[in-house]
């Protein structure tokens, strides 16, 4: 089972989460690269960590919308959005291969992430980028999302991803943030529910139903307050639970 984060968040001196101490933890590392946050000097510094711990980056691609975080949506061109996805895979490559890495795999951000999952403008930009630049990499996403039912039908690799600390909702989506329960504080239901993702492939929504939902990777956001001890204790309880902790794909 893969462990990720979302990493270098940040923006200039104005830091947002502790990235060195989440790259002892995870096996994963999903890079923000610049549009709804992050830096030059910040992903240079995250790929050269990220190598140097055999932890896999990833391309944490999102819309252009540093004031907004990437989480408000934006209706685009879908050929504008899919030449915004490129750029970003292309910016983090670069710092990549300065660090003698590669990008592993691509994985929208935030708004650009949720809307993807429902519709299929904005999922099959996503997917154009994807195929256009490495058809080999792999494409981290909610499992029965359009974006992976899209990908899947391009012959993209689509690894499925549940979040610990996020809530559900019954169709499989995640709830809004703006609703009571959409993010999770407690460690002891953080891991619990990562647990049950990782072994047992369901959550139960935020209704009391329970949902499939088969991953290969769980995610614990880095920008969640407490986020190094969530991801710790989720780590020690995938390992309690008996699974093998690992990238999904090749770190070098």
């Amino acid at each position: 089972m893969d462990l990720n984060a979302d990493l270098g968040e940040g923006f200039g001196r104005w830091p947002l989460g502790d990235d060195e101490a989440l790259l002892g933890i995870v096996t994963s590392a999903n890079v923000a690269c610049g549009f709804h946050a992050g830096d030059p000097s910040t992903m240079h510094r995250i790929c050269g960590a990220a190598v140097e711990r055999s932890v896999a980056i990833g391309a944490q691609v999102g819309y252009r919308d540093l004031a907004g975080f990437g989480r408000r949506r934006i209706d685009y061109d879908p050929d504008e959005l899919r030449d915004d996805i490129l750029y970003q895979i292309g910016a983090l490559e670069a710092f990549c291969r300065v660090a003698r890495g590669r990008v592993g795999y691509v994985k929208p951000h935030g708004a650009l992430y949720n809307t993807a999952a429902v519709d299929e403008v904005q999922a099959g930009a996503v997917v154009a980028a994807v195929r256009s630049y490495d058809a080999a990499l792999p494409l981290l996403c909610q499992p029965g999302s359009t974006l992976a039912r899209l990908a899947a039908a391009a012959g993209l690799t689509v690894v499925g991803e549940g979040f610990a600390d996020r809530g559900y909702r019954a169709d499989g989506t995640l709830m809004p943030r703006s609703l009571p329960g959409a993010v999770l504080h407690d460690p002891d239901e953080v891991v619990a529910r990562a647990v049950r993702m990782a072994v047992d492939g369901e959550v139960v929504t935020d209704g009391g139903e329970v949902v499939a939902v088969p991953v290969a990777s769980i995610c614990v956001h880095g920008d969640t307050p407490g986020a190094v001890e969530l991801a710790s204790r989720v780590r020690d309880g995938l390992a309690e639970a008996g699974l093998a902790l690992g990238p999904f794909t090749p770190t070098g």
